[in-house]
């Protein structure tokens, strides 16, 4: 049977939490889906795992490029109409393909939809602050500040992500903040209240540790959104205020690190359109 559904979990060292990711999609019932790890250059026993444990799982590899070109790497080798993606150090809960295809079905006017998540810090359930709070519908202004589309959360047409570009591989994080700011300036956003993931944090290979300052990849995204010339003028100015905000506070902190040349090229890079 054809895949209606093509599962993509990009992966990077993670032998040890990749397995319980998995297994949740195996899990999932009701739904003819595939599952595809892309494994981005581990070093670890990723290969020989999933060769063992998990014989039905289509695995391809990659050099080390990130987790963009790993999810498009995916993407590029998919067979179905839907597209899921799953970071390899959450895990879906059981319905969570059916309830989302099921939302499609009674609402054809969205393309990409996401569910309500539970977010698990160092082993113990936590509650998101407001400001990660999720939304429905026209949500392009409230994806300015940081991203509230979660990745594993998003099941999306597989013709939307090609007709926006896919992932930009030329950011090493923040990504998906970029991508989203595509979509959502275009499209509606649906949004399933019920939880339908878990969502890990708090451990030593959560990729936000690998980098400080992660708000400079925003601003590279905010800039490019802004001359992209798919914003409205209410869209133009709510992203031009944020380009505003995000600019100050990482200049302010660039100075206190003695990050000059990194505080130079933003500089650079926002005098375009803030003057």
């Amino acid at each position: 049977m054809n895949p209606e559904v093509s599962v993509i979990i990009p992966t990077y060292n993670r032998a040890e939490t990749l397995p319980r990711a998995i297994r949740s999609v195996l899990a999932q019932e009701g739904v003819p889906f595939e599952l595809i790890v892309v494994d981005d250059g581990s070093s670890d026993n990723t290969r020989e795992m999933i060769q063992k444990d998990f014989p039905s799982v289509t695995y391809l590899y990659q050099d080390n490029k990130g987790p963009a070109a790993a999810r498009n790497l995916g993407v590029k080798n998919a067979k179905g109409r839907w597209i899921a993606f799953l970071d390899s150090d959450d895990e879906w809960l059981p319905g969570k393909l059916e309830i989302q295809l099921g939302f499609f079905r009674q609402h054809p006017e969205y393309r990409i939809a996401q569910t309500e998540e539970i977010w698990i810090r160092n082993g113990e359930r936590v509650n998101p602050m407001k400001k990660h709070q999720k939304s429905g519908g026209r949500i392009f202004e409230k994806c300015l500040p940081l991203c509230v589309i979660s990745p594993s959360a998003v099941m999306m047409e597989r013709d939307l992500f090609e007709e926006t570009g896919g992932f930009d591989e030329s950011y090493p994080a923040c990504e998906d903040y970029e991508l989203w700011l595509r979509i959502s300036v275009r499209h509606p956003v649906g949004l399933i209240h019920q939880p339908m993931i878990k969502k890990y944090g708090g451990h030593e290979s959560q990729r936000s540790r690998e980098f400080e300052a992660m708000d400079r990849f925003r601003i590279h995204a905010l800039a490019k959104i802004l001359g992209s010339g798919t914003l409205d003028n209410l869209q133009h100015q709510a992203a031009l205020k944020t380009l505003k905000m995000k600019s100050e506070i990482f200049l302010v902190g660039a100075q206190k690190r003695s990050k000059f040349e990194e505080a130079e090229k933003i500089r650079r890079l926002v005098k375009e359109f803030l003057g």
